[in-house]
């Protein structure tokens, strides 16, 4: 039995079209996805849209849409974006399914039973876009707390969720589970900003607006977004209140949520009371990415003129190269810029000079010296070993790394191995070697451990860039891409034929790229 491992972004709200910010948490969430498969486990990944909700209703409205044909056409967007930059989700969730609707319902009446959920009297200041309710002190400097936008009074009969009651047990809870939210300034923000204050009830349902699952004992009522939303992570591999499916059984609780730091709060704080109430267990992580900023080092924005989306990016750039991109630059905790002129610099400095130079010499040279021809290692030397135990302890670098989400880290170990992979031919000199006939045995011995090391780099190389991976197991003309065979250094085996070498990556010139641009 193959141990599981169940992980999701969080849902993309289908108001408007995704951003890079948006689609880098898929692409987070697939090297996770894709790095948990390769090491064996029986991976579970879901990811999609939340469609309900009073901004789409009103951005259905001002686009003289349906609501239902509004979600329809985001949400095909959204999942159009993740194809094309190879996130390898399970499943695709959209709120608007009918069994989750009708799942909701039922969650929402076995709180009311349990006299966990009660109905009053909400008076406070609402977000729109962030579908948020805040009191004054939560405002910054008179607006939203997490856009920055105005907020507006409103006063309406509503349900309420009862936080408070859990407040103490919730405290305790992230208190004895460090790894619970993650990074470490994130759960310091919680506790401090949020939880020892003293949570307030969450207002969990809606009159002024139709467009949402309804409260199954009251239909005037809709129920709150982020009730209908956060619970997609347990509706969608089986949950129900009358009894779970065995697949639920089998992946809950979720290894790690993989979520914007702006959303921080509504999982760490709602989500586990509502957990806590259905008698279930916690998710064992919640991970707070940092944002993807614009070039300036402010957050996208339609406004300020300076969103970049995934789809335009990988049809300028190529889709490894914005994987590449986000996954190296948006580092554990911090927040990381993009813009053209820093792609190109990244692009050109680690993915055409380092590993594209790597694979094309190491290919051009085997079929230059021996017609593509592998053959085994015969005089090893030290300054081989010195490699090969490089290339083979790769793999406990990255596990080291992605044990503790440290993807950016974790990467850039793979693209080390390449830049100790150029030095080791500078030094071996192999042109040198084929100019004498008593080098013959060495210089085989330089090309294979140079192969082998790039075959190692390949198979780790699957998790983060798949297309890339892939066009090196073909120049290698071997499909030897299992974990263990990274262990051995025996994974090219003597008498293969390479294919013909292809350029990884071109560089890029900044001037003919920005004249193209222009154009």
């Amino acid at each position: 039995m193959k141990p599981k491992f169940y992980i999701t972004t969080s849902i993309f709200y289908a108001s408007s079209k995704p951003h890079i910010g948006n689609t880098y948490e898929g692409i987070l969430t697939d090297a996770i996805a894709r790095y948990k498969r390769l090491m064996g486990y029986d991976v579970m990944f879901t990811t999609g849209t939340d469609e309900h909700g009073e901004k789409v209703e009103t951005k259905a409205i001002e686009a003289n849409k349906s609501p239902q044909e509004y979600v329809d056409d985001i949400s095909l967007e959204v999942r159009r974006i993740d194809d094309i930059m190879n996130i390898s989700y399970d499943k695709f969730v959209r709120t608007t399914n009918n069994h989750h609707k009708e799942i909701v319902a039922k969650i929402f009446k076995k709180l009311y039973e349990n006299g966990d959920i009660y109905k009053g009297k909400y008076e406070g200041l609402y977000c729109t876009p962030c579908e948020s309710f805040f009191t004054e002190k939560e405002l910054v400097d008179g607006k939203c707390p997490d856009c920055g936008r105005e907020v507006h009074k409103t006063s309406e009969e509503a349900y309420f969720l009862k936080l408070s009651k859990y407040n103490k047990w919730l405290e305790e809870y992230i208190e004895n589970h460090p790894d619970f939210i993650k990074p470490e300034s994130r759960k310091n923000e919680i506790v401090n900003n949020f939880i020892k204050p003293g949570v307030q009830d969450l207002c969990i349902s809606r009159t002024a607006f139709d467009w949402g699952v309804k409260v199954p004992f009251d239909d005037k009522h809709v129920i709150y977004v982020w009730l209908d939303a956060l619970t997609n992570y347990i509706t969608f591999i089986g949950y129900d209140p009358d009894g779970s499916t065995e697949e639920f059984k089998k992946y809950w609780p979720a290894d790690v949520h993989i979520i914007g730091k702006d959303i921080l709060r509504f999982h760490t704080i709602y989500w586990p009371v509502i957990l806590k109430a259905l008698d279930l267990p916690m998710p064992k992580c919640i991970f707070g990415h940092p944002w993807v900023l614009s070039s300036q080092s402010d957050k996208m924005s339609k406004s300020k003129g300076n969103v970049l989306y995934a789809d335009e990016l990988a049809n300028l750039f190529g889709v490894d190269e914005i994987r590449y991109y986000v996954l190296h630059e948006i580092p554990y905790g911090y927040d990381g810029d993009i813009g053209y002129e820093l792609i190109i610099d990244r692009v050109n400095s680690d993915l055409a000079n380092t590993l594209g130079n790597l694979v094309n010499r190491t290919v051009s040279m085997s079929h230059k010296y021996f017609d593509g021809i592998v053959y085994e290692q015969t005089k090893i030397e030290e300054i081989d070993q010195k490699l090969i135990k490089s290339a083979t302890r790769l793999g406990d670098r990255i596990e080291e790394k992605m044990e503790d989400l440290k993807v950016a880290e974790a990467i850039e170990e793979i693209i080390e191995l390449s830049r100790k992979c150029n030095k080791y031919i500078d030094e071996t000199t192999p042109w040198i070697l084929a100019k004498d006939e008593s080098q013959k045995e060495r210089l085989q011995t330089v090309l294979y451990n140079l192969l082998e090391t790039v075959r190692i780099i390949a198979v780790y190389l699957s998790a983060f860039l798949p297309e890339t991976a892939d066009k090196i197991f073909k120049q290698l003309n071997t499909q030897n891409r299992s974990i263990e065979s990274t262990k051995t250094f025996k994974g090219m085996d003597s008498g293969i034929k390479l294919n013909k070498p292809e350029i990884l990556f071109a560089r890029i010139d900044k001037d003919k790229f920005q004249e193209e641009l222009q154009k």
